[in-house]
């Protein structure tokens, strides 16, 4: 059975096992009959970015084939194991259509257990940013068709909001590179095998946890002297979006000294009682008398 009108929020509720009221009657003219399907849309309750984020969220990266999702805490480190939604988006519209909101169905059902809000990235095609991730030219154009992701990106909206599941859209700039570049070496061990896509899910739950996604450099070892090196860094000189130069205190400069004139400097012969410098003088020896 299928509905031509509103047919997609029917079957995201059939799929997701809410309530829907069905009307069977017959049209004795035309000798039919027909089923009416109706439900009740909850009214939608904006929540606060900080309550949304109060528990920590999923950060959920969405690619041409899966979901990469990852649980982070409150201060944006991922917890347990990342998990990847799949779906096929091959065959006819029908197929995709179910494919994506299974894939979905599982994703909210999973942030549902955990009572956790989910971060994605607010895709635009058309922005130079999101052709940062994906490409460009025929692996551009072959993503776009493939992959509803204006569809997709409501369709999340929808079901999340019937499940009472907040939804956080955060910057996709730099997300997929810097997330590779500081979090999949990391997130790698022996017994976990992690790709660039769960990485790029960290980096997004991050972002919408208001934290930098770009991870600290160690500071440098003690050296023979005994003294700690240098504080940390985050990023290089050439890094895009690195922080820029200090702003100018207000107030009155310091004048530049010259080099060996310290502006702190004591004169010298100001501190000598016998009223001549030992520093800047000369200094020779009286001969004395020898006597026999």
């Amino acid at each position: 059975m299928s509905f031509a009108h509103r047919g997609e929020q029917w079957a995201d509720r059939v799929t997701a096992n809410r309530a829907v009221a069905y009307r069977i009657h017959e049209d004795t003219a035309r000798g039919r009959w027909y089923v009416t399907a109706s439900w009740t849309i909850p009214p939608v309750q904006t929540v606060p970015l900080e309550a949304a984020r109060a528990r920590g969220l999923v950060g959920v990266d969405t690619n041409a084939d899966h979901l990469a999702a990852w649980r982070l805490d409150t201060h944006g480190n991922p917890v347990g194991e990342p998990l990847r939604f799949g779906y096929d988006l091959t065959g006819t519209a029908a197929h995709r259509d179910a494919q994506v909101r299974h894939a979905l169905i599982r994703l909210l059902h999973w942030a549902k257990r955990h009572g956790l809000a989910i971060a994605v990235e607010d895709l635009d095609f058309t922005a130079e940013t999101t052709r940062e991730k994906h490409g460009r030219r025929k692996r551009f154009r072959n993503l776009i068709s493939g992959m509803p992701i204006s569809r997709l990106r409501a369709r999340l909206v929808s079901m999340a909001a019937e499940l009472g599941i907040p939804v956080v859209a955060v910057d996709p700039a730099y997300t997929s590179k810097w997330g590779a570049q500081h979090w999949h070496k990391h997130l790698t061990t022996k017994d976990r095998k992690t790709t660039r896509h769960d990485a790029a899910a960290v980096a997004i739950g991050r972002r919408a946890l208001g934290h930098p996604i770009r991870r600290r450099t160690a500071p440098p070892p003690h050296d023979r002297s005994d003294r700690a090196g240098h504080r940390t860094v985050q990023a290089g000189s050439v890094a895009p979006g690195r922080e820029g130069n200090r702003p100018r205190i207000p107030g009155p400069r310091t004048r530049s000294v010259r080099a060996g004139h310290r502006a702190n400097a004591v004169d010298q012969n100001a501190q000598h009682r016998s009223g001549r410098s030992a520093e800047h003088g000369s200094w020779k020896q009286d001969s004395l008398p020898l006597r026999l």
